[in-house]
Formats: C-alpha cells, structure tokens, sequence
C-alpha cells in the first residue's frame, strides 16, 4: 500500500515555520497540525477504521447509481469576510474508502465563523460546515462496515483506529488530522466537490453545509436509528467538545468548584459535562443574561457576567480557595485574558483552553511565577480530549436516560438558505446553537 509520510524535527520545523510566515498564513496552520503529531505515517486505510471498534454492516443497494455525478445544493466561501453563498454544486461518486451521505441536520458551529474571519486560515473556496448528521447513500468499493440507509454522525476529527494516536485511547489526535487545513479528500488529496469549474475544499473534510456530502469513512461514526438526527448532529463537535473539556480535560472530580466561561454551543455542554462528573459548585460566566439564564437550566448553580466579577462570588463561596478547574468556551479566546482565568484558579487547579484563539496570536497574559508556586496547570484541549467512537455512543446513551440535555441546546433551527442569517444569530448571542435542518 502506498504511504504518505509526515516528519518533523527541530531543524526542519524552524525552516517550515519561516517559510509559513513569509508564504502563506494558511501554512501555519498545518504545519502546527503536524507540530502537534510529530512524526506521521499516515497509510491509506483500505478497511477504515479499526475492526475492533465497529461492526460490519449488511449488504445493501444504493439509492445512487454507482459513479454518478451527484449535484447539489451546498453553503460555499469563496474569500475570508464574505457571506456564504449557497448555490448548486456537483459531488464526484465516493472513492473506495469514501461514503456518500445525505446531510439531515448540521450545527452551526463557531469553528466555521473562525474560517470566515480568517482566524482559522483554512484553504479556500469550501463548502462549510463540520458539525452533522445524516443517512449513508452509497459506500466505496472498500468500505465493508457501513451500508445504505444506516445513520451516522462525523466526527470532525477522523480517526483511523490504527495511529499511535488512535491506538493509545486519543482518537482526538488521530495522525489523520494533518488534511484538515485543505479540505481534501484523505485518500489522495483530491476534491469530490467542485462549482463553478473549480475544485472546492470542506471544513474539517466533511462539509456539512450541503445536502449531500462525500466523506472518508474515517469520519464517520455509526449509531442507531433512534435518535433524531437534528440532535446527533450536535455530537459531531460542541456536545463531546464541551463534556470532554470538563470530564477528560479538566477531569472534574465530585465536590469540585468548576468555572465555565463562555455559554454557548460549547460551554453549555461543558457545563453539562461537570454536573454528570459530579460538581458541587459551577459557576457560568457569560455577559448575555440570556446565556446565563440557560447555563442555570444546563446545571450551573451561579452565574456572572465577567471573569472579574466572578473573583468576588468565588472568595465567598469557596472561603478564598477559588475554583479546582476553570473551562475557557469563549467564542473568541484571547491570551490577553489568560491571567484573568488563572487568577480564578486554586492553587493546584487546573485551567483548559478549549475555544480557537486566532491562528498568528502566539502571545498570552500569564504569570509564570503564580503557575509554579502554587502549582496550577494550564492545559489545551481538541474535540473534548476524548475518543469519538466510543464517546458519542455513549453520550446518546445518557441523552435516552436523560441525564444529557440535546433538546434544549437547540435555540433555533434554519434552512440552508438561512445560514448567513443563523450566524448574525450567533454573533449576536442570541442562540446556544442554531442548527440547520435539510429535507
């Protein structure tokens, strides 16, 4: 089998760097992808994920002839600062690890407005959208696990089952992330989706703000029918994001004094997240009172309108202790405001940055002296720190019980005519998540 290799050591990384900074900021962002992987041998998958993890799906006919153009209609951006254009667009059959799916619901995540504003220096023109659900039409010729007809949420990161990564129960990292920034297809770097006789990439290589989509069964992860999809869809990111970054990241532990700042599609879910784990204080931080009225519904027990406000209600509460573990989910994070969080931190504690600061900042507000005396920890955290194929079955399994709120996330739903009109709603801080739902 052919193989892509990625290797990284400091001499070559310190050349790549300049040459990102000097060429192309779209550079920087894989080259910290393949920072974050180190060595890589990604092999084309011939069989998809590991065996162990899935299983194997019966035989069934397409409703799509087998190499067929498909054309439809997807949200595509052609240039940073520009609305989405939602226009007709034509699917190349799925390759031989690809699926073709029909889109049933997807989020509308802040990641994708990161692309727009260019703090994520994705490659353009692509079709958006990294957050979704949908119905399996047609399988590639290798692809012996999925079939028609079967459900499935992406994972916007995908996972091979067989990586370091992967095999050392962090799917999160999965070496197969290094395509990310091109949005093309992971088996040979080529585009399926195409407009206006241009090639176009996809957010996160899924594409989620399109009827249809064509996919590497990478990222796909199976689950039953009996969930509707307008609510697993939001499993593909914010839901395991945001309950991963308090259970995994942060490891909440029962008793902890937990902070949450930012209530929006990820903090609700970390909120969540450290209520399950056990929490005896959360408190949410959001400048919206209509955020902090819902973080309250999700398991917040109080509520502030500012990281400054908050030292105060956390000296009372806590007799000076202040928080075990602080969760950063603003929209927009900013390493100016680094210190803030930690000065919210007991000694000891440990503070995650889960949201996207912009791609170029490489500066934070910190000190150094406090992180060591009093021993606090300053983590990152991706997709949650958790493992796709076993987190979001699980996570749905909580949601029958009823112990993880799906419903209530949703504020709104749009058409995929609406998604420009979705995102003021978001920038505006008017949803928790808007979600769009096809046909």
């Amino acid at each position: 089998m052919p193989s892509i290799e990625i290797s990284s050591t400091s001499s070559s990384v310190t050349s790549w760097w300049t040459v990102c900074l000097t060429e192309s900021v779209s550079c920087a962002i894989s080259l910290i992808w393949a920072v974050v992987v180190g060595s890589i041998t990604c092999q084309q998958y011939s069989n998809g994920p590991s065996r162990a993890s899935v299983s194997v799906g019966s035989p069934a006919k397409s409703s799509v002839s087998k190499g067929e153009i498909v054309k439809t209609k997807a949200a595509v951006l052609w240039e940073v600062n520009a609305p989405w254009s939602v226009e007709e667009i034509e699917l190349d059959a799925p390759g031989p690890n690809e699926v073709l799916v029909k889109m049933a619901a997807s989020g509308l995540c802040h990641s994708d407005e990161h692309v727009v504003t260019g703090d994520l220096p994705f490659e353009l023109p692509m079709v958006g959208g990294h957050e979704g659900a949908g119905v399996v039409q047609q399988v590639g010729s290798n692809v012996s696990w999925l079939a028609p007809g079967d459900h499935v949420v992406f994972g916007f990161i995908p996972s091979c089952g067989r990586c370091v990564s992967c095999s050392t129960g962090h799917q999160n990292l999965c070496d197969l992330g290094a395509y990310l920034g091109s949005g093309k297809q992971i088996s040979d770097q080529t585009s399926r989706h195409h407009a206006g006789g241009k090639d176009l990439g996809v957010m996160c290589l899924l594409g989620t703000f399109a009827q249809h989509t064509v996919v590497h069964e990478a990222s796909c992860i199976k689950i039953e029918k009996d969930v509707p999809l307008d609510r697993a869809c939001l499993l593909g990111c914010g839901v395991v994001t945001g309950w991963g970054s308090s259970v995994y990241a942060a490891e909440v532990k029962p008793g902890d004094t937990v902070v949450v700042v930012g209530v929006g599609g990820i903090g609700a879910n970390a909120i969540q997240g450290a209520r399950i784990a056990g929490a005896k204080r959360i408190i949410a931080i959001d400048p919206i009172e209509f955020k902090r009225e819902k973080a309250m519904e999700f398991g917040a027990t109080h509520t502030a309108n500012s990281m400054s406000e908050a030292v105060p209600l956390l000296q009372e509460l806590t007799r000076g202790a202040m928080a075990n573990k602080v969760v950063m989910t603003m929209g927009i994070g900013s390493g100016a405001v680094i210190h803030e969080a930690m000065a919210l931190t007991a000694k000891g504690g440990r503070v995650v940055v889960t949201n996207i600061h912009p791609a170029m900042e490489f500066g934070a507000s910190i000190s150094l002296l406090d992180m060591t005396l009093m021993e606090k920890q300053l983590v990152g955290s991706l997709f949650g720190s958790g493992n796709p194929r076993s987190d979001i079955p699980k996570l749905l399994d909580l949601y029958r019980e009823g112990q993880l709120d799906l419903d209530g996330l949703v504020t709104r739903t749009y058409s995929l005519s609406d998604i420009n009109e979705g995102y003021r709603a978001m920038r505006d801080g008017e949803n928790i998540r808007g979600v769009i739902k096809y046909d």
